[in-house]
């Protein structure tokens, strides 16, 4: 029987302003025996308060041995007025047997329905599993002295963290020890007493305040560390300051550990560049951060405040680069970046992050994504982790102006991990493709590194590198790291970080894009094959299965569906799912297919259909339906199939496990916005039709109700004044509009734009949704010709209205600013909307106020402003007059 554990579950709420939560709590914990299922966590061990800003709670969970634990469901009610939680992280303790594991889940992201994606639901991995021996914590004594010309102290949280060889402390709290005490004042020297797990030598800490209004900022001086036990101390003489008012903008701050065992580490500023993609959309408002990782550790969550690059950041097509201050991380390995969803259009689309160690680096590293990071496009996720490809020179080299090529040697330098046995060599073949041929190299693994020599002559320009192995038994696993390549004559230079293990019984393809400076490298690609058996009598086989996909590029090498020791079996009518993931192959044009069976077993293949998971969104169908022939002499039987259909889609969205019920949030936030709201209304317009108008209930930013209905994809937001006309315009800041349902949101360009004119002389104003995926209705300039008739008493004075109706919507009810119609008279107006198509109908009305209100139309003619073509005629030739004819003063004309 498995044994019932107590697992402790402590639960660290973030530092972040409003992080605290009064919804009810429930966690699911995940193993490899199963989960624990939905448990609510009642009542915090350490706090009368659970969940309060940068507070830690622990609670104890009784359950069945769920054995290693893989996954965490963290869940609320949104019960309470703020349930809105900004959870930093979750670990578990728990004991079996002699041995005490402690497990890390992260998450450091909001449960909001109002805040990042609106989820109040996450799904945590485990990040961190280390087994830990009884009192094995260490306690600290931290000494802070904060330098004479600080500011007097603000309400701000100030962290460290303690880096050190065998890990990295939790972010600690600087809090004061006795309630209501002052921290950091001028000149003061600050005590207090943390808790870490065993870091070993300690190499670095770091240092941060939250970003708060109205923080001035923090001039510190030194960070003094004792630990109590072996009474080793540590000094760091700081000497800067947290503050985004000075020089460095920087709120958060690394220092190095000075003793004399140990060399001190260099402190760089990286230099991280965002490479905004060239797609429709693209662009962002949202708060972007990132994370770099490396052998030594990590630079913890830094914002992107600001750009080195000239003019708004993270807009289309453009690279915007950030200095981040840290100790140095070794060989980078990965970056974690993301953005808060703050604005409208919060979505993004992110070419690739390359991270220089200094302004002055020849080299970089390249973190590619081609990816979305949007709720509803792509990834479905605003945050996502990029591993690095490798490194590669920031410029190309300068040569010697020559007639001939340059000739010369590549040196690669392969490094791994630690191989000694001499006898027994691990044997790999290097595969080097060039856009004129390709070469294939042995290599014998016999150390730790090796250097291989060749002119890779008449294969052109190396494009990418395949390694594919073990060629020979393999008793344990050996690890690829790096491949360094240097051109004794061009001196172009690139390192790939294959970073991949190669086990025994495994027939392993990896490959990676070659990386030249100022060349964008060819994304690596998850290819999702399905195998289709046919649904005939005897279609079934069981054999070893190879194919190769071949492209316009190149093609993926020979990738085994089945591993050495046992065979597949492709059973009939199923289809059968395999990944591989190959530098991007271009247009698909065949895949090759070889097939053994030790029974001579004859299998009905179908089709074969390859998925582009990411890049771009289609599906290539590979029809065969045939057999694959028993009879052959040969071991393997080998069929080319070519490609038959490819199906592309616009754009891989997101299909809502919910169904909209068109319950959509409005925030707007205006400037200079009157205290009396005036009488606005607002109505949605969408791919199937419009909401009805309902008035504005908020120009400051709080969030109010809009029911519209089923009117499909919403295309443009109409404000309208029923009423007289503002003395001036409202300036409108941000426009953002979110389902309740299905939590999609949409932004709206706002920028420079005034809510019925600037100075207040417009009666309705339209903004176009930005979606990622397609443009928004462009702004159109309409030209509007209005011919009164000839007739005696044709001319009004009363106030005409117009409402223009194309395929794409209506311009909404419009009043035509004219001291007077007269007899004979054309009176030309312009109207600003949004496009509204092809323009069919247009509905014209007077008030019927005034002496001889009565008017006799003759026709409106409408153009876009500056084209002389596209006219639309309107004839009329009636009355609006209530006391002539039927007596009507409104009248639709087609």
């Amino acid at each position: 029987l498995l044994p019932v554990l107590a697992y402790e579950v402590h639960v660290y709420t973030g530092a972040k302003p409003g992080a605290e939560t009064d919804a009810n709590v429930y966690i699911n914990l995940i193993g490899t025996r199963g989960d624990a299922g939905k448990r609510k966590l009642h009542r915090s061990k350490n706090n009368n308060i659970k969940f309060q800003r940068g507070q830690m709670d622990i609670f104890c969970i009784k359950a069945v041995s769920l054995g290693d634990l893989e996954k965490v469901l963290i869940s609320h009610d949104g019960a309470g007025p703020g349930n809105g939680w900004f959870l930093d992280k979750i670990i578990i303790k728990h004991k079996e047997g002699t041995e005490a594991q402690e497990v890390v889940f992260p998450c450091n992201r909001w449960l909001d329905e109002y805040q990042d994606d609106g989820k109040t639901e996450r799904e945590l991995t485990a990040s961190s599993k280390y087994f830990v021996k009884e009192n094995c914590s260490q306690q600290w004594r931290v000494q802070v002295k904060t330098d004479g010309d600080s500011p007097e102290p603000q309400e701000c949280n100030r962290t460290l963290v303690i880096y050190g060889s065998k890990g990295k402390s939790d972010e600690l709290l600087l809090s004061p020890q006795t309630p209501g005490c002052v921290c950091f004042l001028p000149r003061a020297t600050d005590e207090f007493i943390v808790e870490t797990g065993d870091l070993g030598d300690v190499y670095k800490i770091r240092v941060s305040c939250d970003e708060v209004p109205g923080f001035v900022g923090w001039h510190l001086k030194s960070f003094h560390l004792e630990e109590l036990q072996t009474k080793q101390k540590l000094n760091f003489d700081c000497k800067c300051w947290l503050s985004l008012n000075t020089e460095d903008k920087e709120l958060v701050k690394e220092f190095p550990a000075v003793n004399e065992d140990q060399k001190t580490l260099p402190v760089y500023k990286y230099v991280v560049s965002v490479h905004t993609g060239d797609r429709w959309g693209a662009e962002t408002f949202a708060n972007v951060s990132v994370t770099l990782y490396g052998k030594r550790g990590d630079t913890g969550v830094r914002k992107l405040h600001t750009s080195l690059a000239k003019g708004r950041k993270f807009q289309r097509n453009k690279v915007d680069s950030f200095l981040v201050e840290a100790v140095s991380l070794s060989h980078l390995q990965k970056v974690v970046i993301g953005h808060d969803g703050e604005g409208y259009g919060a979505g993004m689309y992110l070419k690739m992050v390359t991270v220089k160690e200094s302004q002055d680096s020849d080299k970089e590293w390249v973190f590619p994504l081609w990816n979305w990071l949007d709720t509803h496009l792509g990834l479905c996720e605003t945050v996502c982790e990029i591993v690095t490809l490798g490194r590669r020179l920031t410029s190309n080299p300068k040569l010697p102006e020559m007639n001939t090529k340059p000739s010369g040697l590549w040196i690669m330098d392969i490094t791994g991990s630690d191989w000694s046995n001499e006898e027994d060599p691990i044997r790999l073949f290097f595969i080097f493709y060039g856009n004129l041929s390709h070469k294939k190299l042995p290599l014998e693994v016999t150390g730790k590194a090796i250097q291989i020599k060749d002119e890779l002559a008449d294969i052109g320009s190396i494009y990418k590198v395949q390694v594919t192995g073990p060629h020979s038994e393999l008793k344990q696993p050996w690890h690829l790291d790096l491949l360094h390549m240097e051109h004794t004559g061009t001196k172009e230079e690139m390192y790939l970080a294959f970073d991949c293990w190669f086990n025994p019984n495994e027939d392993k393809c990896v490959e990676l894009p070659a990386l030249y400076a100022d060349q964008e490298p060819l994304p690596v690609v998850e290819y999702a094959i399905h195998v289709h058996t046919g649904d005939l009598k005897k279609a079934d086989a069981t054999g070893a299965v190879y194919l190769c996909i071949q492209g316009e590029n190149s093609d993926s090498g020979k990738r085994w569906l089945n591993s050495r020791n046992s065979l597949i079996t492709f059973s009939r009518g199923q289809v059968d799912v395999f990944k591989i993931k190959a530098v991007y192959l271009g247009k698909l044009n065949q895949v090759i297919v070889g097939f053994k069976s030790l029974k001579k077993d004859e299998w009905f293949l179908e089709k074969i259909v390859i998925k582009e998971v990411l890049y771009p969104f289609s599906a290539h169908v590979f029809v065969h339906n045939d057999w694959i022939n028993k009879r052959s002499k040969k071991d393997f039987v080998e069929v080319a199939i070519p490609l038959k259909e490819t199906s592309v889609t616009s754009l891989l969205t997101k299909d809502f496990d919910t169904k909209s019920r068109g319950r959509w949030q409005m925030w707007m936030h205006c400037i200079q916005a009157p205290q009396d709201i005036p009488d606005i209304q607002v109505v949605v317009f969408g791919r199937k039709g419009k909401s009805p108008a309902q008035k504005v209930q908020n120009l400051n930013d709080n969030p109010f109700l809009l029911t519209v209905g089923d009117i499909g994809d919403i295309t443009k937001v109409s404000f309208m004044l029923p009423g007289p006309c503002l003395g001036r315009g409202i300036k409108l800041h941000k426009l953002q509009l979110k389902d309740l349902d299905t939590k999609e949101e949409l932004g709206f360009h706002t920028e420079a734009q005034y809510l019925f004119g600037e100075d207040g002389s417009e009666t309705v104003t339209e903004l176009a949704a930005v979606r990622p995926d397609e443009p928004p209705l462009r702004e159109v300039l309409y030209s509007i010709g209005v011919r009164t008739g000839t007739l005696p008493a044709s001319g009004t004075d009363a106030d005409v209205f117009i409402t223009v109706f194309g395929d794409l919507g209506d311009s909404c009810k419009r009043r035509l600013r004219h001291l007077n119609f007269e007899r004979g008279q054309v009176c030309t107006f312009e109207m600003r909307a949004a496009d509204l198509g092809q323009l069919s109908k247009v509905l014209v009305e007077h008030h019927n106020v005034g002496y001889g209100a009565g008017w006799y139309l003759d026709q409106i003619v409408i153009h876009e402003s500056g084209k002389t073509d596209g006219q639309h005629v309107f004839l009329c030739q009636q009355w609006l007059d209530s006391g002539v004819g039927d007596a009507q003063t409104k009248r639709m004309l087609k």
